[in-house]
C-alpha cells in the first residue's frame, strides 16, 4: 500500500482532511505543543486520519541523537505526543553536521531509548552519508536497529527499510523546495515506490511548494493510471492561467525567481517549465499580464 501526503498543511486542515488522509506534523520539530492542543488537532482530524511526527530538534540538532539524557527526555515528550495522535511513526531528520563518526554514538541512542510500538525513520543528510562505504555500514546498523532510512528517491534510495518505507521529496530544483514535479517524474516515481509496496507499507511526503497539487496528481494516477490536467488548459491559456497569478508591476529576474519552476502545459501531454519561456522575454517591468503576455512564445 502506498501513503500519500504532505509535510505539513499547505492549505486549511478542513481541505486537507477532504483530500488526504495522511500528514506529516512538522510544528512538532519547532516546538513541544501543549497537550491540549495536540489533543485538539487530533480531535479536528477524521477518524482515520493518520498522523506522522517529525521529532524536535532539541533531538536532532541540539543533542544530535547523544544518548544523554536530556535528549532521551526530549525523545519521550515526542512519545506522548505520538501517542496522543495515534501516530505510529516518529521521524528524525538529522543536520548534514552529523556526520557519519558519530554513527556508534547514534547507534547508542538508538538502542537506549525505549520505543515501546513507536516505528522509527531517520533521514540521514549530506554527501557525507552517500559514499558506497559508508551507506553498507549504515545499512548493517540500521537493519540490526530496525530504524528505516528516509530519503528522497530522485537522489538517492534507502539502505534499509523494515515494515515501513519511508519518502521525502523536496523537490528537483536549484532552490531547495521550489519544484514542482512533472507527470513523467511522477510516473517514475510510482514505479520507484511499486518495488517497495511489495515487502513494506510505503509512505511518500511532499514537501515543496507545489506539494498540496503535486500530492493531488500522484493520487489521482495511482488510483487511475492518468493524471489530472494542471491547469485545464493548453498552449497560451496554460501560461496565462499561472502568470496572472503573480503580482505585477515585476520584472523578468522576478518573474524568474517567483514562478519559473512551476509547469505549463504548453499542448495535451506535453509540459515545460516557465522558465524556459521566460528567458526569452525582453528583461524590463511588466505592468500586467497582458503586457507580459504578449512576449510569450509557445
Amino acid at each position: 500500500m502506498i501513503k500519500v501526503g504532505c509535510c505539513g498543511y499547505p492549505v486549511s486542515m478542513k481541505k486537507y482532511y477532504e483530500k488526504f488522509s495522511l500528514v506529516e506534523l512538522n510544528t512538532t520539530f519547532y516546538n513541544y505543543p501543549r497537550t491540549s492542543t495536540v489533543e485538539g488537532w487530533r480531535k479536528k482530524a477524521p477518524e482515520d486520519f493518520e498522523f506522522t511526527v517529525k521529532a524536535h530538534q532539541d533531538i536532532s540538532h541540539k543533542f544530535k541523537l547523544k544518548p544523554e539524557k536530556e535528549c532521551i527526555e526530549a525523545f519521550e515528550k515526542m512519545k506522548e505526543i505520538c501517542k496522543i495522535l495515534k501516530a505510529e511513526i516518529l521521524l528524525i531528520q538529522t543536520p548534514a553536521s552529523l556526520r557519519p563518526d558519530k554513527l556508534e554514538e547514534v547507534e547508542e541512542f538508538f538502542r537506549k531509548v525505549n520505543r515501546e510500538n513507536l516505528t522509527l525513520v531517520w533521514e540521514t543528510r549530506g554527501p557525507a552519508w552517500e559514499t558506497p562505504e559508508i551507506r553498507e555500514k549504515l545499512r548493517e546498523k540500521l537493519r540490526e536497529l530496525d530504524v528505516s532510512h528516509v530519503t528522497d528517491p530522485f537522489k538517492t534510495l534507502p539502505v534499509y527499510t523494515g515494515e515501513v518505507a519511508y519518502f521525502r521529496l523536496h523537490g528537483l530544483g536549484e532552490k531547495l523546495y521550489y519544484y514542482q514535479y512533472s507527470d513523467e517524474e511522477l510516473r517514475r516515481l510510482y514505479e520507484t515506490l511499486r518495488e517497495y509496496e511489495e515487502k513494506a507499507e510505503v509512505y511518500v511526503l511532499f514537501n515543496n511548494l507545489s506539494m498540496f497539487d503535486d500530492a493531488l496528481r500522484f493520487v489521482h494516477y495511482i488510483k487511475d493510471g492518468s493524471f489530472p490536467s494542471l491547469t485545464g488548459t493548453v498552449g497560451l491559456e496554460s501560461v496565462r492561467h499561472v502568470l496572472s497569478k503573480t503580482r505585477y508591476p515585476t520584472t523578468k529576474s522576478v518573474l524568474l525567481k517567483r514562478v519559473g519552476w512551476r509547469l505549463v502545459e504548453i499542448e495535451e501531454g506535453k509540459q515545460v517549465r516557465l522558465e524556459k519561456l521566460l528567458k526569452e522575454v525582453p528583461s524590463k517591468t511588466y505592468n500586467n499580464v497582458d503586457e507580459l503576455m504578449k512576449e510569450i512564445k509557445v
